[in-house]
């Protein structure tokens, strides 16, 4: 009786998070997931139609922007530093099955992206990766090892293809559209 209701208040918590991501105003959707728990600046950025799961695990810090569609993993614990632009549906991934597993057991380890990181359209960040600070990581890519701070990858898996300017001092809490 007891797994029955746990599997159907997650599935509740799910839909709960499902509803607002879809809410109209940022500091409304901000508000709704800070009573959830998580720990999020009214200083970010969330656009429609992204998807968390397990709010109470994920911190998002200042100036940071989250793309609309943007599947937000933090059930293993998802740490996003300040002025962090995570395009339109990109993937973090904390938690997943081990396919050599005989049970398809679920494995996987908390994602940390730090500050200036731009995650470009459509990336996959894999469980137990760090993103550097002022990473930029190329639209598709497939990110499943760190990557250093300043360094630009792309690619599946993803691998280094440039360095990127260390002199970052941007805020794009500016750039934030209050109804998007």
């Amino acid at each position: 009786m007891k797994k029955s209701f746990e599997k159907f208040k997650g599935a509740c918590l799910y839909m709960v998070c499902g509803i607002i991501g879809w809410l109209p105003f940022h500091t409304l959707r901000i508000l709704l997931l800070r009573i959830l728990k998580a720990k999020i600046s009214f200083k970010a950025g969330m656009y429609r139609g992204f998807e968390i799961r397990s709010p109470w695990k994920l911190k998002i810090g200042r100036g940071t922007i989250v793309g609309h569609n943007a599947l937000l993993d933090a059930r293993m614990g998802l740490i996003i530093g300040n002025n962090v632009n995570i395009s339109n549906e990109v993937m973090i991934w904390t938690l997943h099955h081990d396919c050599n597993s005989s049970d398809f057991a679920q494995t996987g380890q908390a994602v940390i992206i730090e500050d200036y990181v731009w995650l470009c359209s459509r990336t996959v960040i894999l469980p137990g990766v760090t993103i550097g600070e002022g990473a930029v990581v190329a639209a598709g890519a497939v990110v499943t090892k760190n990557v250093l701070p300043y360094t630009v990858v792309g690619g599946i898996p993803a691998k280094q293809i440039a360095i990127r300017n260390r002199n970052l001092n941007y805020d794009l809490s500016s750039a934030v559209l209050p109804i998007i």
